[in-house]
């Protein structure tokens, strides 16, 4: 009876696959995981968006080949979607943030722009559906920016099965079917890629934060002394050891008091008069900042926080159109 029960939900799978309504309906549950995979290989959202877009393509042009006696519909679209991911990354370059990509900075020294590089972008949180299923299916600490930056400086194979063995926990096999190798080749690259990230100190699994409540404890006390144009508060919030970046500038520093000196120049340069607004991107809290000019307050930078045990580790801050676009924010907002 188990035998019969299987093949007719196979057989209804093949049904449902092979005819266009409910095609869609049987592989529409995996976009947002699909999504979040493609995030993690290419680093651009509107990359991974567009390779979605087309891994749901070729899938509706393969629906009369699907076999479930081979693989899931999972695994079926992830095979797709990886296939596509690695197409598309033979001729994209890999995505760094300016510290894995140039030396460390003074704090004062002018700005040094790398508008040429194609910087890895940050993820909206509000892409990943609160009321989409699948989001749960998402792990959220391997979207968080370290990792995803990590990933970057991994071959496009070896990033595949690092994504698909330790965050998407297919099995070796799985994973070998999906890329089309071997269980060896697929465990060797599986080897060089854990090493290079451990290395990094950037395994999801070593990810060590307050609950995301207290997370956002933090943050809402930062925007407060940021508001007030109060510098020794801000530091006060800032672990020894932070890091601040902002590209598309190749400037980045590490410490407490190079933060402050930079936060001096920032609000003496471009005033003290602000507006924030909160956001969320790579499940991990942020605020877009809106500076005054005359009548109005403009869309100045996207800042994306990390913060550990002892305070804000990291403060990623983007400056840039392709990325504020991902967000939906307005550009400008009255006082």
């Amino acid at each position: 009876m188990g035998s019969l029960v299987v093949a007719q939900e196979e057989e209804r799978s093949v049904t449902a696959i092979r005819d266009e309504p409910g095609f869609g309906t049987l592989i529409e549950p995996y976009r947002t995981e699909l999504l979040a995979h493609c995030y993690r290989m290419l680093g651009s959202v509107h990359d991974a968006e567009d390779v979605v877009q087309e891994a749901y393509l070729r899938a509706w042009r393969a629906r009369e080949q699907y076999d479930p006696a081979r693989s899931s519909v999972r695994t079926w679209m992830f095979r797709i979607t990886t296939n596509a991911c690695l197409t598309a990354l033979t001729s994209r370059s890999r995505r760094p943030l300016p510290s894995g990509f140039v030396a460390e900075s003074d704090p004062l020294q002018p700005l040094v722009p790398g508008r040429e590089i194609d910087w890895l972008q940050p993820l909206p949180d509000a892409l990943l559906d609160a009321g989409d299923p699948a989001r749960s299916a998402v792990d959220r600490d391997s979207l968080r920016l370290a990792f995803v930056a990590a990933l970057q400086h991994l071959s496009a194979r070896q990033r595949a099965v690092l994504i698909l063995r330790d965050v998407l926990e297919f099995s070796a096999a799985e994973a070998a079917e999906i890329l089309g190798a071997t269980v060896i080749s697929v465990n060797s690259s599986l080897r060089r890629a854990r090493a290079s990230i451990e290395a990094a100190g950037a395994h999801p699994d070593s990810v060590n934060e307050p609950s995301e409540a207290e997370q956002r404890v933090w943050i809402e006390r930062y925007m407060r002394a940021f508001i007030a144009a109060d510098i020794e508060a801000l530091k006060q919030l800032l672990a020894e050891d932070v890091l601040m970046e902002m590209p598309p500038m190749l400037n980045w520093f590490v410490g407490r008091d190079n933060y402050g000196v930079f936060m001096e120049w920032v609000f003496d340069a471009a005033g003290t008069d602000w507006r924030l607004a909160s956001i969320s991107a790579n499940g991990q809290p942020g605020f877009a900042a809106y500076r005054r000019t005359g009548e109005t307050y403009a869309l100045h930078t996207i800042q994306l926080f990390t913060v550990g045990p002892d305070g804000i580790t990291r403060n990623s801050v983007f400056q840039d159109d392709s990325v504020f676009s991902c967000f939906g924010l307005r550009y400008e907002v009255e006082p």
